[in-house]
């Protein structure tokens, strides 16, 4: 029986820990602090509830089985790490206001680890780091506590997972995998355990690089958002609908016959901000890793630039909602404004560095009276509600900010009888203008015409 300890149970560690436990021959056991925010997680689990809200196909029914079958339970014990094979962390790593990561969590983990591993023992760092953290913050932790030597007693791997809420699972099966050691065998050694839950081909490399990969891959996409907001907002000024722009760029065919001279576009969508626990930090990570640990200095102007953009977007939303009510001839102070949607994803509850709550800030300080409707949500730090009456009825404006499919067929002629003023800003293009403009509301969207 192989025994594999995954540490940290939130998105990347649940389906982890789950797929390993569904396979003949594992036993899995979960480590979870029991802190006031988290440690409700142990008893679901143990349970066999799914502590992740939303639309999450096949992960329910994975823990219900595995935690039936005996190959998976959750603890605060890091004892648990004595007598494992293969121990996978997957705590946060955050980055604070100034884009310095956070690695109390990640350090506290890898003294923990190496207090109690045994000699042979894979360690597989998932979560996301800076460039050169598994080898200069991370290995000298386990070595310290172990008083053992990475790459000679035991091995230690970098490998993330390119997971995203909604599709936990698929996304860990069925996309390629990186594996990056410190040495050949660390990275053999990380290969073969992910053969056994990885469906497609598995990439193996060395950890430095395997952290670059994933910081890049996350940044490149941030860049591509920034790209089409700042698209968004050309045409907004100019007056033309940015998606129609997007829809005739993206008519360039895929080629691949010669990659050099592929015609192919793929312009990204809009929108009201970027959220979610990489694509706000990553960009941060990967400068910081340049920062620290590059032979010499590199100034990242267009990821940062990107980077900019995207926070700012929520301080556009607001600006349009401002617009809107202007445009009915009511002031911002003191006007309600309803924002739809807390999670940052469609159909989630994951709230992590959601959008809506620095536009929700942002109206607060502006004098706005605002109010959050989710319908997966279940904890926030900023009040919200799930009744969605209740944030209409006598709201001055409706901001869409996450495009939730209960938001996607809102009835407008019901909805403007319940309203004072009925202002609609769209932050997802999930409404016509036309046709709300012809249902009575005064519209305004993320790279749509100004009125």
């Amino acid at each position: 029986m192989k025994k594999v300890v995954v540490i940290g149970m939130g998105y990347v560690g649940i389906p982890a820990a789950a797929l390993f436990a569904d396979l003949e021959g594992f036993n899995v056991v979960g480590l979870q602090r029991r802190s006031q925010r988290s440690g409700w997680k142990i008893d679901l689990l143990n349970n066999g509830k799914n502590p992740i809200g939303g639309e999450e196909p096949g992960l329910s029914e994975l823990i219900a089985k595995v935690v039936e079958k005996g190959t998976f339970r959750v603890t605060d014990d890091f004892s648990e790490c004595k007598d494992a094979d293969a121990i996978l962390i997957d705590v946060q790593t955050p980055t604070d206001d100034e884009g310095v990561p956070h690695y109390e969590s990640l350090r506290e983990v890898s003294r923990q680890v190496g207090k109690h591993m045994k000699k042979g023992a894979l360690v597989v760092i998932e979560s996301t780091v800076a460039p050169g953290t598994t080898t200069n913050i991370v290995q000298p932790l386990l070595e310290e506590e172990s008083g053992l030597v990475a790459g000679r007693d035991f091995s230690l791997v970098f490998s993330y997972e390119r997971v995203m809420v909604g599709r936990l699972i698929k996304n860990i099966v069925h996309l390629p995998r990186i594996v990056g050691g410190i040495d050949e065998e660390s990275t053999r050694r990380g290969v073969d355990l992910y053969k056994h839950i990885v469906k497609e081909q598995i990439y193996p490399t060395d950890s430095l690089t395997a952290e670059l990969a994933k910081v890049v891959e996350n940044t490149y996409r941030d860049v591509n958002i920034a790209f089409a907001n700042e698209v968004a907002l050309i045409c907004e000024s100019l007056g033309v609908d940015a998606f129609k722009v997007r829809e005739l760029v993206n008519t360039l065919p895929n080629d691949p016959s010669n990659p050099a001279s592929n015609p192919v576009r793929d312009m990204h969508f809009p929108g009201a901000g970027v959220g979610g626990h990489c694509l706000p930090k990553d960009p941060w990570l990967l400068k910081y890793g340049v920062d620290t640990y590059g032979k010499f200095k590199v100034e990242p102007n267009v990821i940062v630039k990107s980077r900019e953009l995207n926070l700012w977007m929520p301080t556009h939303m607001a600006d349009l909602v401002e617009e809107g009510l202007t445009e009915a001839g009511r002031q911002l102070e003191g006007a309600k404004i309803a924002i739809l949607g807390v999670a940052f994803l469609e159909n989630s509850d994951d709230t992590r560095n959601t959008p809506s709550k620095p536009l929700y800030e942002l109206l607060m300080k502006k004098g706005a009276k605002p109010v959050l409707h989710d319908p997966y949500v279940r904890d926030f730090d900023v009040p919200f509600t799930e009744d969605l009456n209740a944030v209409i009825e006598g709201a001055d404006a409706i901001a869409l900010v996450t495009r939730h499919k209960e938001y996607l067929n809102l009835n407008l002629n019901p909805i403007k009888t319940q309203m004072r003023t009925p202002v609609l800003v769209d932050g997802r293009n999930m409404y016509k203008k036309e046709v709300c403009e012809k249902a009575g509301f005064i519209y305004k969207g993320v790279g749509k015409q100004h009125s």
